[in-house]
């Protein structure tokens, strides 16, 4: 055996998503078929759909076009919105059970990866199908029905308020989190997957019952331009990047910049929250909104940019921006909260902070000490080449799985996972 076959099991997948994890379950699945493994992805269009009834994803622009060996399988019901609700509310693939159980064991896949399943098919997909079963936690979902851990829509979630929180999230409660349905799903997984130390802990602090591997998001390498590109803004800047939302931490960061006059904020990204954060930076002429930036443009703003700002208030899983600008080779300036400090400390890359006051003092270190902010970028270019760039994570991925493939008893598999990870 030298090729595998993967199905990965997803709600969201670009164009259809929101946020990274879509993306970064397209460059799993890229770079597995890189290495000469087929992979077949199903995620569902209804729930984007749900969240986004705007706009059809077709009219915006794709990450390009998929390789040859990835096949994309969109499920889509002419029951619309209500296939991703009844989903939530019974916690079983009600609508697409029957064509996807079909698929899964019709396709032979060795690999079965389950990743945001809340709207595809709830804790009962993870039933479907054979081969090693893996789920990988892109955010709390399986301990929290809100899946951020973000209580009351005001606060870090340390002690669960579960009923309150959810209708506070105006949404619908989930009667089967609380029959056991959950833990019966979980059997049929081989191994779950944390994106950090801190997520891991996390799961186990607020009762989820299995071990977790931890495995970090990744980003492929780029090639270093010949000539640098001039700087896309006239003033020294920090930047922000991410989807505009109140857990993103930026209503407490762009009041610093009212007195600050040593550099710019600029913020990429677009997002609900957008509106309400434009009303406060309003007088402020050093926040700059850059709305949706492509991939080429973003570069270019990570390039020249002082620092990566990261200021987010939730206990988020991961934090892919930060190896973003590491990869650039910028330091990062980032809340002391969830999964950041573990990632500074990892990289040296950055500076941490708990207060405006912190922040503020920061920012002036890079600013004004050029042998500081070097010294810090190298340390994250390379903590990114050790740690987060492709070549080291896809081999950690496939030696968790020859381990659960050998655990299973699935010697062919495992054998070929081997000849892969030492590669």
């Amino acid at each position: 055996m030298s090729a595998l076959r993967f199905a990965m099991v997803t709600t969201f997948y670009p164009p259809y998503n929101f946020g990274g994890d879509g993306i970064a379950i397209q460059r799993l699945s890229r770079a597995l078929v890189r290495r000469g493994h087929h992979v077949t992805v199903f995620h569902d269009t209804d729930a984007y759909r749900v969240l986004a009834p705007g706009a059809a994803p077709e009219a915006q622009q794709e990450q390009g076009q998929e390789p040859r060996g990835l096949e994309v399988r969109r499920l889509r019901s002419a029951l619309g919105r209500i296939s991703p609700l009844l989903t939530h509310q019974v916690g079983r693939p009600v609508v697409h059970g029957r064509r996807i159980r079909r698929e899964l064991m019709s396709g032979d896949f060795d690999i079965v990866h389950f990743h945001n399943v809340s709207l595809v098919g709830g804790p009962g997909i993870l039933a479907s199908g054979d081969g090693i079963k893996v789920y990988e936690a892109h955010d709390h979902w399986l301990v929290c029905p809100t899946h951020v851990l973000w209580r009351h829509g005001r606060e870090p979630c340390e002690e669960r308020q579960c009923v309150r929180c959810v209708l506070r999230h105006r949404r619908p409660l989930q009667l089967w989190r609380d029959t056991g349905h959950l833990e019966r799903q979980l059997r049929h997984v081989d191994v779950f997957v944390a994106k950090s130390e801190f997520s891991r802990r996390k799961h186990r602090e607020f009762g989820f019952p299995r071990d977790m591997e931890v495995l970090p998001y990744f980003l492929p390498e780029t090639a270093t331009p010949l000539e640098p590109a001039p700087s896309p803004h006239p003033r020294p800047y920090f930047l922000f990047v991410g989807r505009l939302e109140r857990i993103k931490g930026l209503d407490e960061v762009i009041p610093a910049f009212r007195e600050y006059g040593g550099a710019d904020l600029l913020v990429a990204g677009d997002g609900e929250h957008g509106p309400s954060l434009r009303a406060m930076a309003d007088g402020i002429p050093r926040v700059r909104f850059l709305g949706r930036v492509d991939a080429e443009a973003l570069d270019s703003y990570y390039e020249h940019a002082i620092a990566l700002v990261v200021p987010s208030v939730c206990f988020e899983t991961f934090g892919i921006v930060l190896i973003e600008a590491f990869r650039h080779g910028k330091p990062v300036i980032a809340r002391r909260i969830g999964p950041f400090p573990e990632i500074i400390e990892q990289s040296a890359g950055g500076l941490l902070f708990d207060d405006n006051e912190q922040l503020v003092a920061a920012m002036d270190s890079l600013r004004k000490d050029d042998a500081l902010r070097r010294e810090m970028g190298a340390a994250a270019r390379d903590s990114f080449s050790r740690l987060w760039s492709e070549d080291a994570v896809i081999p950690r991925y496939l030696d968790i799985l020859r381990r659960a493939a050998e655990r299973r008893g699935m010697s062919e598999v495992a054998e070929c996972l081997a000849l892969e990870s030492a590669a």
